[in-house]
């Protein structure tokens, strides 16, 4: 069972603390437990019923009124909503819940309907990254066990898999793209889209995924003589190794050009060598290779 501080349930529901202090005073919305030291904290169904509870707010449905639905009310209330409501907020809270339960069915169930209404990319743009950015606060906290990570993460994984799958493979004359992380690193979702974004729109692309250790991407630099190579840097290197690897990279593969993101990117400021170029979103790898 989860344990969330209000601040979390702040952080992922939108509503200020203050405000659901207010609520569960006046309306007893939800009322939090304590620990042996006196600690307030709240449960996983508390978070579920606040997210809930932010959705129909949020839809216009004043708060003494949903104090007045039963939970099976509320839970049609929003699934309503959510079916018709085509706001990313929504969406990205559907997840929340569908992750805090484990729920594989409803989890898929709500990717395939808001894929239905945006389509792949824009739910992975507009919903999934944001979701992932949201969940990361529960990882961070250690309010999530490592098998909810490991739920969401592998549920998104097959989905872009999957996706990318479904792709016709672009000519051999194609330009060519190998992707990869460095060795150690595991963060692959973001390397994943950027496939999809890459086979997409034309390029021929060979995915190394996680942890290629840099011997075997010499080799495979050596077979297929790729005009590009993209990856994600997300913690690893070390940050004072970072600046040595992407020299490194520059100078074994000198005749790509190399794209990277990442937030150790992010994180660290410095002269870029001449073939590296660092960008953001898949939007921004999508302009870079099309350029």
């Amino acid at each position: 069972m989860g344990k969330y501080s209000i601040k979390e349930l702040e952080k992922l529901s939108g509503i200020k603390a203050h405000t659901i202090r207010i609520w569960e005073k006046r309306y007893g919305i939800i009322e939090p437990e304590r620990t042996p030291t006196n600690i307030r904290f709240y449960s996983d169904a508390d978070l579920k019923k606040i997210i809930n509870v932010s959705v129909l707010n949020t839809s216009g449905i004043k708060i003494s009124s949903i104090a007045s639905m039963s939970e099976t009310e509320v839970n049609q209330k929003v699934q309503d909503i959510s079916q018709y409501d085509n706001q990313s907020n929504v969406n990205i809270d559907q997840l929340v819940t569908a992750m805090i339960d484990l729920e594989e069915e409803k989890f898929e169930k709500e990717l395939f309907d808001i894929e239905q209404k945006k389509g792949f990319e824009k739910t992975i743009l507009e919903v999934v990254y944001p979701f992932l950015n949201k969940i990361g606060i529960l990882w961070q906290t250690g309010s999530i066990t490592p098998a909810h990570e490991h739920f969401i993460s592998n549920l998104i994984r097959q989905k872009i898999i999957v996706s990318t799958a479904m792709l016709p493979i672009p000519s051999k004359n194609a330009v060519r793209i190998v992707l990869f992380l460095p060795e150690n690193e595991l963060h692959e979702i973001a390397l994943l889209f950027y496939h999809y974004v890459a086979r997409k729109n034309g390029f021929r692309t060979y995915y190394l995924g996680q942890s290629v250790p840099h011997a075997d991407l010499k080799s495979i630099y050596a077979v297929h003589r790729p005009h590009i190579m993209i990856t994600s840097l997300s913690t690893i290197p070390s940050p004072k190794n970072l600046s040595a690897y992407l020299d490194l990279l520059s100078q074994d593969f000198s005749a790509s050009r190399i794209l990277a993101s990442g937030t150790l990117l992010k994180q660290t400021s410095f002269k870029y060598p001449p073939n590296f170029k660092v960008f953001d979103t898949a939007l921004d790898l999508k302009k870079l290779l099309l350029e």
